[in-house]
């Protein structure tokens, strides 16, 4: 029994034979064009080295030119699952998450009314290409000759006329034979409400015919020449041959144009193909008059993998943008995304084109931005960050968005991706010279040119000069340095640096350029840490006496000495930063109560605190675990111990 009309049309549009085929054979990457839909491998079918096997993804057809086996995705899953042919169709749905229909009696039924209706089609098509021709269509020859539409322009397009007449379709047609329930069905005409004579659907409007990817016309478009009409565009009604959802206006020579290398390019409207097309960029599309659906999607996926969505510039257009990257997320594959291009704003394609020529819309395609871009756009323009809270909302909302992507690997590009244009946006620069701490957030790009204001160097930044935070700064600086002699640890210790707050100007600059180059390798780091701050800075950081000494700037490379080094130095960062705090907070809590008992508790635990340290580099004090499993200087113990019997002290004498 057959299945339903259009089914395994369906089912083709879902699948792509590459990725079905790619299971059975390992591809020739070097023989293989992944952009053109053209791969090869060694045959499945018989034994052999080189790679004869070849896959057209763009067609859906594969034949190999040792063996001559050849067929499209049904019969390449029959022969290597050795099954029948409804098997092989079962095995493809169920990868494609579509349900199989119930095999129906009547289904070829439908088949051949199917064809009937294509019939109908293009009957129509004929009456309305003849219409173009009349004195009535004069008014809309003009308009098509002002858009720039010549006579090769309308044949290759197949666009007619509908007048404005009630019955001028319905008299056509029936004329010729055709049955009026037929011409109903196919769309062309409609009954009205109460009954009666069916009426024409389309009138006083230009006609675009609408072809399936198999070049069957299967609907139309009607633009109105009355600027006063309800709909200026107007599409055929969704029938047996149409589902608006499913469809894209010019699939077919967009796909011919986009095999030979051409752009796949997802415009708005019929007129902006048009222009597009005659322009040079034959790879263009447009949905029909509705939001772009996952099928549109699916459908320009097996195209090409990386379409160009080209929208208007302006608020309408981004947000018609924004929707299709809501749409896109849960949908998106390694190999599998979409890229943006955002007219001038107040223009189209077909404007700009008239106006400015191809090169003006080449120059728009060629500065499409990746998807991950205008996600960033999407979350943080037009929103000021300027608190913790502000900048933890941000992070949720990218990791809620995000989530959405089913690939593991691709949604840690995409985590990747978004971490780095954080810290672009986030990274303190002074405003100028002589403001003391003011900072103001500056957003960058990767790879742009930072000018570092008056960067201080490690040896004249240290804070030995003021005393306390001498062991902290320095810590800080063994951190840095171990990290940028030994980069492959970085993984281990990012959520950490990710919290890590760096007292100092020219370390935290530094910080922010590990964590954003960090799994790019040791080469990359230390290019883009000096082109940010410097070739001396770097130096000087890593020849101080006290972070040269230290064992994985000794030995470079050697990932144990980084590890045992890294962990014990962010432990002791955090114990002594912890233990900083609870003094500050003690000396809040005894402020205004202080007597001699307590000055002298408070100073016994000052001074074991700033006893802590003083060894840095070869400290052999001896070590308790603390509450969170890091190790914790028995001085820093004691100090701590000392201070919370003075603040019991004082709590006791209130």
């Amino acid at each position: 029994m057959a299945l339903p009309p259009g089914f395994l049309d369906e089912l083709r549009t879902r699948t792509s034979l590459a990725q079905v085929a790619g299971r059975k054979v390992m591809w020739d990457m070097r023989k293989s064009n992944q952009a053109k839909g053209d791969w090869w491998a060694p045959c499945p079918f018989h034994q052999e080295k080189s790679a004869s096997f070849h896959v057209d993804d763009k067609k859906g057809f594969y034949y190999c030119f040792g063996c001559h086996a050849k067929g499209d995705i049904f019969s390449f899953v029959r022969e290597t699952e050795n099954v029948e042919f409804m098997e092989a169709v079962e095995i493809l749905a169920r990868d494609a998450g579509m349900q199989i229909p119930a095999r129906d009696p009547r289904a070829q039924e439908r088949v051949d009314r199917g064809k009937q209706l294509v019939e109908v089609m293009e009957a129509a098509l004929r009456h309305y290409r003849m219409q173009l021709g009349t004195g009535a269509a004069a008014g809309a020859r003009e308009y098509l000759e002002r858009r720039g539409l010549d006579r090769k322009a309308l044949d290759r397009f197949e666009i007619g006329f509908a007048p404005d007449v009630r019955q001028g379709a319905f008299q056509a047609l029936t004329g010729q034979g055709i049955e009026p329930k037929l011409i109903i069905e196919a769309g062309i005409c409609a009954v009205p409400d109460g009954g009666g004579t069916p009426y024409d659907r389309f009138r006083g409007r230009i006609m675009f015919p609408i072809r399936d990817a198999r070049g069957r016309c299967i609907a139309f478009g009607g633009r109105a020449m009355d600027p006063n009409a309800k709909a200026k565009y107007y599409n055929s009604p969704e029938t047996p041959l149409f589902d608006k959802s499913r469809s894209v206006y010019n699939l077919g020579p967009a796909r011919e144009a986009a095999g030979k290398g051409a752009p796949l390019i997802l415009a708005e409207g019929y007129m902006d193909v048009i222009a597009l097309s005659e322009a040079g960029f034959g790879g263009a599309v447009a949905p029909l008059g509705t939001a772009v659906t996952p099928d549109q999607l699916q459908m320009l996926w097996r195209v090409a993998p990386e379409p160009v969505v080209c929208l208007d510039g302006d608020a309408a257009g981004l947000r018609a943008a924004y929707r299709v990257i809501d749409l896109a997320m849960p949908l998106l594959e390694a190999g599998r995304s979409l890229r943006f291009a955002l007219m001038p704003e107040g223009k189209d394609p077909d404007d700009l084109i008239r106006a400015e020529g191809a090169q003006a819309m080449q120059k728009v395609l060629d500065g499409a931005m990746p998807m991950v871009d205008l996600l960033w756009r999407q979350e943080t323009e037009g929103k000021s960050f300027d608190s913790p809270e502000r900048r933890a909302a941000l992070d949720k909302a990218l990791a809620d968005r995000t989530g959405l992507i089913r690939d593991p690997g691709l949604r840690r590009h995409y985590d990747d991706a978004l971490k780095d244009l954080k810290w672009q946006l986030f990274r303190r620069k002074p405003k100028a010279q002589g403001q003391g701490q003011r900072r103001e957030w500056q957003p960058g790009r990767k790879g742009a040119t930072f000018i570092a204001p008056s960067m201080p160097t490690t040896r004249n930044s240290r804070l030995v000069k003021a005393g306390a935070g001498a062991e902290d700064h320095l810590r800080e600086a063994v951190i840095l340095a171990a990290l940028i002699s030994t980069p492959e640890v970085f993984g281990e210790f990012e959520s950490q640096l990710e919290r890590l707050e760096c007292r100092d100007t020219l370390h935290g600059t530094i910080l922010h350029t590990l964590l954003a180059y960090g799994h790019d390798g040791a080469e990359t780091i230390r290019s883009e840490i000096s082109r940010i701050v410097g070739e001396a800075a770097l130096e000087s950081l890593l020849s101080d006496p006290h972070v040269a000494l230290t064992p994985p700037v000794r030995r470079p490379g050697d990932a144990e000495a980084a590890r045992l080094c890294l962990a014990e130095e962010l432990a002791k960062l955090q114990s002594s930063r912890g233990l900083a705090a609870e003094i500050a907070e003690a000396e809040d809590e005894m402020l205004g109560q202080a007597d001699e008992a307590v000055t002298w508790r408070l100073s016994q635990a000052t001074r074991a605190r700033h006893s802590v340290g003083q060894g840095f580099g070869e400290d052999k004090a001896e070590y308790d675990t603390g509450e969170n499993g890091a190790r914790i200087n028995r001085a820093e113990r004691e100090a701590l111990d000392s201070l919370l019997e003075a603040i019991r002290f004082s709590k006791s004498r209130k």
